[in-house]
């Protein structure tokens, strides 16, 4: 007989492939125009989206490891509606994934993408921050999550535009409860005691408290995502700021 660490593993490795493949917000909303300038839509060499990310410098994008890809080509910014195309698109230069990054679930879930040129900030784009130091945020803190995609757990037709929902913080001992083997480093937000959250495909996206990053989509519980039975997972990114910096300060030696 399978253990339960061995069958929740199995949970969420099934979830891979769906994780990789556009950005599905369940119950969400329109972004407003000017808002989330800093979202970013991550494709590969046939203009399909893989993963989403976020702009944290004017030629680096946070995204998940598990988005990593031979055939990630670029970086498009800058319109809420990836069918407009008023955006800048941006070849890849280079990716760096945490180097204790195994699998999905598994945690280390985060990956920094380098642009091969400086974004034009001010032309529908921006920069987030990220949280300077270890954050702590409390219970049912009000955050959002976004991307693109379907709006439906059988809805297979992706939204073309940006789609944002709000989704509460979620005790960290509530939530290894529902997963008993819960990597470290992770932050739970929606998907619990909730229709609201992201769902499968809703990769490497934000969440975004207080105007802060603060969080990396990375995996959820493989099944209905309209009445999801588990919490979403984000890694932490505040555990991460020195891993961060080290690659931005390496950067700019070369």
């Amino acid at each position: 007989m399978l253990s339960l660490q061995k069958i929740l593993l199995l949970h969420v490795l099934a979830c891979v492939g769906r994780l990789a493949h556009g950005s599905d917000i369940i119950h969400g909303t329109k972004a407003p125009e000017n808002s989330m300038q800093y979202m970013a839509s991550v494709q590969n060499n046939k203009g399909h989206r893989v993963c989403g990310g976020f702009l944290i410098t004017e030629d680096f994008v946070v995204s998940a490891a598990h988005c990593d890809d031979s055939s990630l080509t670029y970086v498009v910014l800058g319109n809420h509606n990836l069918k407009n195309g008023n955006h800048q698109k941006i070849k890849i230069e280079n990716k760096t994934i945490h180097e204790n990054y195994q699998e999905v679930g598994l945690g280390n879930d985060i990956m920094l993408i380098e642009l091969n040129e400086k974004v034009k900030l001010g032309h529908g784009v921006e920069i987030i921050q990220i949280p300077h130091a270890e954050i702590n945020l409390k219970e049912n803190q009000v955050c959002q999550v976004a991307g693109w995609g379907k709006t439906e757990t059988d809805d297979d037709k992706p939204a073309d535009e940006l789609m944002v929902v709000d989704v509460d913080v979620i005790d960290k001992q509530v939530c290894k409860e529902q997963w008993p083997d819960l990597p470290a480093n992770v932050i739970c937000a929606g998907g619990y005691g909730t229709n609201k959250g992201f769902c499968q495909g809703d990769s490497g996206g934000p969440l975004v408290c207080h105007g802060f990053a603060v969080g990396v989509v990375s995996f959820n519980y493989n099944a209905n995502c309209n009445y999801p039975s588990k919490p979403n997972v984000y890694t932490d990114i505040s555990k991460y700021r020195k891993w961060i910096d080290e690659v931005l300060e390496k950067k700019k030696i070369e």
